[in-house]
């Protein structure tokens, strides 16, 4: 069967991980937990660390750019969608289908 940890959980292993004063190892029989799934928390929470700390604002700024960008190709894929249901319109009349 399976077992589930909380966030909380994790953290705690990852944190005791990131310490330092205790093996891999040691850390899994602690918090019963298999060796590889505590380097996996531990790697993840040195991963997700320098985003803890990075400048909001740059973040919010960067994802209202990306915002603008994703609204502009919606506005072009509506344009050629009109473009192309006007074709598709003057090809059948041409053709009178």
């Amino acid at each position: 069967m399976r077992r589930i940890f909380s966030a909380e959980q994790k953290a705690a292993v990852a944190l005791a991980a990131l310490k330092g004063d205790k093996t891999i190892n040691q850390i899994a029989s602690e918090f019963e937990v298999n060796p590889t799934q505590v380097k996996l928390w531990r790697d993840a929470a040195k991963a997700s660390m320098a985003d803890a700390f990075a400048d909001k604002r740059k973040a919010s700024a960067k994802a209202a750019d990306t915002q603008k960008r994703i609204d502009e190709l919606h506005r072009v894929i509506g344009i050629r969608d009109a473009e192309l249901e006007w074709l598709k319109k003057k090809i059948h009349r041409e053709l009178g289908l």
